[in-house]
């Protein structure tokens, strides 16, 4: 059959690291068995793979096989009355929700991208800033069928296959290729939203506007000043936002400019970055509190800058993000946030949110009921190094867990005691199917 075709130092959305390997794309679905009959023989390990929006390795396989499953993106269903849709895997959020939107529907749970596929998002339990509502998007998942490569095609319920179908929801696509999922969905009254911004000065003060926040507005996300020192340690920005009660006008789609080359590695230095962030946070507090925003731009503000990664230079960025527990989550980011600022690393892209206590269905699912602060850091390898076993220590001691999507260099022991059903999930780990993430933290 010979599909696969040999690509070389593929990046990862933080373009680091990269990988070599043998790479076919699924345009049918049909066309999924012979393809990992073809990988098991001939090219070792296999991996399903969507957009590449993974931070780090979770979506690679260096040495292996890859399916692309872009090209197997159809629309299969659609019940308004039921309030399910029905699509392949390859399928991206921004293609559904251009079906749904106009419908007077939405995805009740989505990530900071609209350029993710169905299988990515289910793979990788997404969440979103509604978490303390909806859970994550492996609570709205209704059935899924699975292609394994001893050639069982299985369909995944919560009834039918449950701890496969647990597996499958956060498992990382080592559980077999995702060949079509069902998911709900939720009626949309407004496609305009009603938003708060609040600065808030203290660690104190974002936990309190969240707890304040958490039963009558459906969205709240923060961004949060990693530099900021001494008395200023903990300001940030908070937002909050609701749907409206009517709707006006038509759903835009915007874009903006596209980032045409790799930065200077030096732009992003501690200096401009405090500057940045002095102006960012000065201009929140100063300038509208309450205001109306369209939905695409408030869900996904990145997507509006393409290729947005080269902002950190040739050398790539890593993201850090954990989540620690309710009872420890203050003092925990605090801590973090204090070695951050003194390390002069970090960038403007810093968020702190809380989860709610809305279970995840993954045994790998990342969100649990307590704080997530996700930071973007240019890629200054020992340095950058360094400061991560410093918060992986903090993370470690507070109980808490770092993102596998987001994650580049894990290690097996961190990974482990942050995911307890680690052991038993590896029991549904397809034999043929692997990651360059998988190979590292299951050492």
């Amino acid at each position: 059959m010979n599909a696969f075709r040999r690509t070389e130092n593929r990046r990862s959305w933080g373009r680091i690291p990269t990988a070599s390997q043998w790479m076919a794309p699924v345009h049918w679905r049909d066309e999924i068995a012979a393809l990992i009959d073809e990988a098991s023989k001939s090219r070792g390990s296999l991996l399903a793979v969507g957009l590449g929006r993974s931070y780090g390795d979770s979506g690679t396989n260096d040495g292996g096989a890859i399916l692309d499953m872009v090209p197997c993106d159809r629309l299969l269903a659609f019940d308004p009355q039921a309030k399910v849709i029905r699509a392949e895997a390859g399928i991206s959020l921004d293609a559904l929700l251009r079906f749904l939107l106009p419908r007077g529907f939405i995805v009740p749970v989505m990530p900071g991208t609209r350029f993710v596929t169905l299988g990515g998002m289910i793979a990788n339990d997404v969440h979103g800033k509604n978490h303390h509502r909806n859970g994550t998007f492996g609570k709205w998942v209704r059935a899924m069928e699975l292609r394994r490569s001893d050639g069982a095609t299985l369909l995944l319920t919560p009834d039918q296959n449950p701890d496969l179908f647990a597996a499958t929801i956060g498992g990382l696509g080592l559980t077999g290729t995702i060949a079509w999922a069902e998911i709900a969905v939720l009626p949309l009254g407004s496609n305009r939203l009603e938003v708060e911004r609040l600065p808030f000065h203290s660690l104190a003060d974002f936990f309190r506007i969240a707890e304040e926040s958490s039963d009558s507005w459906e969205f709240t996300v923060a961004w949060v000043d990693c530099l900021a020192r001494e008395t200023s340690l903990g300001r940030g920005l908070f937002s909050r936002a609701r749907l409206g009660l009517a709707s006006d006008g038509p759903v835009r789609f915007p874009h903006g400019p596209t980032v045409p080359a790799d930065l200077p590695a030096g732009l992003l230095n501690k200096h401009g970055l405090r500057l940045f962030n002095d102006l960012y946070f000065t201009a929140g507090r100063l300038g509208r509190q309450a205001y109306r925003q369209e939905l695409i731009p408030f869900f996904f503000p990145l997507d509006a800058i393409g290729q947005w990664n080269r902002c950190y230079g040739r050398a790539g960025f890593y993201q850090y993000q954990c989540v620690v527990p309710t009872e420890s989550a203050e003092g925990a980011v605090h801590e973090l946030l204090d070695t951050i600022s003194k390390s002069g690393q970090g960038s403007f892209l810093a968020v702190l949110k809380t989860f709610g206590d809305v279970t995840s269905p993954g045994m790998l699912s990342f969100p649990k009921a307590g704080t997530t602060l996700a930071l973007d850091f240019p890629n200054r390898d020992r340095d950058t190094m360094a400061l991560f076993e410093r918060l992986d220590a903090i993370v470690k001691a507070a109980r808490g867990r770092l993102y596998p999507a987001k994650d580049g260099r894990m290690s097996a022991s961190m990974f482990k005691s942050g995911y307890p059903e680690a052991d038993r999930f590896a029991s549904f780990v397809d034999p043929r199917f692997s990651s360059t993430f998988w190979r590292r933290v299951s050492a």
